[in-house]
């Protein structure tokens, strides 16, 4: 069963985010994860949530997702994401 790292982020460091983003996709292959929304338009078409910047990650299950969470290969990249942006992130399993 599929597994879906959610990520809201409100970019304050361009710079720094952009060093986040040339780490970050490799380690996410390395998880069997693919991007499968990362940016782009949104419509919040009910409630307050507004998100500046929205990124989905898709992995084979919900084991894996969170091992990639916790890796150290990942955490030393999630350092630069929390210096460029403000982020709330959700690990959801999918049906």
């Amino acid at each position: 069963m599929s597994a879906y790292v959610i990520l809201d982020l409100t970019v304050f460091d361009k710079e720094k985010l952009q060093e986040y983003k040339n780490l970050a996709p490799k380690i996410i292959k390395e998880y069997n994860g693919k991007i499968i929304v990362r940016g782009g338009q949104t419509n919040s078409v009910e409630g307050d949530w507004n998100p500046q910047r929205l990124v989905v990650i898709e992995f084979p299950d919900y084991e894996t997702a969170n091992n990639w969470w916790n890796s150290d290969e990942y955490r030393s990249a999630s350092e630069l994401r929390r210096k460029g942006a403000h982020t709330n992130v959700l690990i959801v399993e999918g049906t």
